[in-house]
């Protein structure tokens, strides 16, 4: 689920709609929480639905580290992708705000965190010499994203939470322990679906 203080507004033709923030959500805020809402499906799934279907259903989905297409129930499937992204992955299904958001912003989040199963080319974008975004993003830039989203726990305690509510408990203990006693976080790496690798190795 998105946070509440969000909507959906048309972007352009290029890009299509976007989600917009339209109350300040400061740094630190879970903007996305994984819930049970949002929808689990096998590649087997996947693979049976008709062309038209498929081609939809793996524009706006994402796989998990178990290789599941997750698709989510409200809009926050349409959350675009920016390599220089104002949300950070986590590993404990949700994602932070990296910075700010003012009201009136667009919330973006980086693809490359989201397991994808083709490369594909973005537009450039300043202060960025990625043009891509690849199937093995988790790996290469998983630093990057924790020390991101280490320093965005570190505000997490001092801002209003909507959706606390949602963490899976086991997570909530995990979080309990990056803020409140400094403990390390698990990193995005091991969102990393694997088995794509081990497929094309074998």
């Amino acid at each position: 689920m998105l946070h509440p203080d969000t909507e959906l507004r048309y972007v352009d033709e290029t890009i299509g709609f976007g989600v917009f923030a339209r109350k300040r959500i400061p740094k630190g805020t879970i903007t996305w929480a994984l819930d049970e809402l949002d929808r689990h499906f096998t590649e087997e799934e996947v693979s049976a639905l008709d062309d038209l279907r498929r081609n939809y259903f793996l524009k706006y989905s994402y796989r998990d580290q178990r290789g599941l297409y997750i698709l989510c129930w409200d809009y926050g499937k349409y959350m675009n992708h920016s390599f220089d992204a104002n949300c950070v992955g986590t590993a404990y299904e949700l994602e932070l705000a990296a910075r700010d958001i003012e009201a009136g912003e667009q919330l973006t989040s980086d693809y490359g965190t989201l397991n994808v199963d083709e490369p594909f080319d973005c537009l450039p974008e300043e202060g960025s010499s990625r043009l891509r975004v690849m199937p093995d993003d988790l790996l290469r830039y998983a630093e990057t994203w924790d020390r991101l989203a280490a320093d965005a726990f570190a505000r997490f305690n001092e801002v209003e939470q909507p959706l606390k509510h949602l963490m899976k408990p086991e997570f909530a203990r995990k979080i309990e322990g990056i803020t409140t006693r400094g403990e390390p976080l698990d990193s995005i790496a091991s969102f990393y679906y694997a088995g794509r690798r081990e497929r094309e190795t074998s």
